[in-house]
């Protein structure tokens, strides 16, 4: 069996994802070294696609489609997805947290970057290490149990998502946005620069 639609797409959305999280704290990282303030607005344009796109569209059809198959046929697995539920319950509180703590920065200055680079360390590793293993348990148990109808129904509702920073176009609403952080994002995500991993 070819690899599902679902599956592409989820690691798609996971690639683009980690690329733009990766980035953040090494954007930040560089402009401590030169001592300058980070660019603000890309920054809130970053956080704000976390929360359009994978707390929005993506999180809910994993916890609301894809789990569930998956809780009918591994038991063994219930434990990890419940953890990965509560990965995604906490997301849009954990999101407007850290986009509350760049506001802070932005309004308070230096006294709160610390804060800032902090939360979005937790942040960026918390968000890795839960892909991570969906990648690892989640994704490989569900193309060994599921079946074709199982993935003509996940498929569906995957396709849908047109996350703008896997390749699709996105919606006029959202050109702007995703022009400024295509800009900032390393290949093969983006058309940002290597940054250094130092």
């Amino acid at each position: 069996m070819s690899t599902p639609l679902t599956l592409r797409i989820i690691r798609d959305e996971h690639g683009a994802l980690a690329a733009m999280l990766r980035s953040i704290p090494l954007l930040l990282a560089e402009h401590r070294r030169q001592g300058s303030l980070p660019d603000f607005a890309a920054l809130r344009a970053m956080l704000f696609y976390v929360d359009e796109f994978p707390e929005r569209l993506h999180h809910p059809k994993e916890t609301e489609l894809l789990f569930p198959k998956l809780r009918a046929r591994a038991p063994e697995l219930r434990d990890t997805l419940d953890r990965l539920d509560a990965d995604h319950d906490r997301g849009e509180h954990a999101i407007r947290d850290l986009e509350h703590s760049l506001l802070a920065f932005e309004m308070l200055g230096e006294p709160r970057r610390e804060r800032f680079e902090q939360q979005v360390e937790r942040y960026v590793a918390s968000y890795l290490k839960h892909m991570e293993v969906e990648e690892r348990e989640i994704l490989p148990a569900a193309m060994k149990l599921l079946s074709a109808e199982d993935w003509d129904d996940l498929d569906e509702a995957f396709a849908a998502n047109r996350d703008p920073l896997t390749g699709h176009q996105a919606d006029a609403g959202y050109e702007q946005l995703f022009h400024r952080i295509v800009n900032l994002v390393p290949a093969p995500y983006g058309l940002g620069p290597a940054l250094d991993r130092r």
